[in-house]
């Protein structure tokens, strides 16, 4: 089975934005560490890099706008408490189909339910799917494209 390019570019960016969200790593050296070590593996396609680095560097430069988007559908979660990986997947898919607006609100939730099941804890499935799917009654609003913006999935 392969896996498409677009998850193993959220592989990658989730792994790159762990480790930045604990350590004072620079972004460059992050992204680059975690290709080459894709690279060890497999060969790395061109979408695969250029996607993992929109990925960290879009969700890095809106931090703030995500996390007052996660924090009241986490109530008894703040961010600063979440277990990293379920913070960083929800900021992922939440930008993705809201900031990006290159991912409808299905696959987001989709993608973002699977790479918890891979990273997660036995609980973060659940979570992922419970927080971003409070988000489904407000979520038109939110993933509506900008003028002449087309969706990928």
């Amino acid at each position: 089975m392969s896996i498409s390019r677009r998850r193993l570019a959220r592989v990658v960016a989730l792994q790159a934005l762990y480790e930045l969200d604990c350590t004072a790593h620079r972004v460059e050296d992050v992204l680059s560490a975690r290709l080459a070590a894709l690279a060890e593996r497999r060969k790395v396609h061109p979408e695969v890099r250029r996607y993992a680095y929109r990925l960290v560097n879009g969700v890095r430069e809106v931090y703030p706008l995500l996390d007052s988007l996660i924090a009241p559908l986490a109530t008894e979660f703040p961010i600063e408490q979440m277990a990293i990986i379920d913070r960083n997947i929800l900021r992922m898919a939440l930008y993705e189909f809201a900031i990006g607006k290159r991912v409808p609100f299905a696959v987001a939730v989709d993608e973002a339910v699977r790479l918890a099941k891979l990273f997660g804890a036995e609980h973060t499935a659940r979570f992922v799917n419970g927080v971003l799917g409070a988000l489904s009654p407000r979520q038109a609003m939110l993933s509506a494209p900008s003028s002449g913006e087309a969706t990928e999935t």
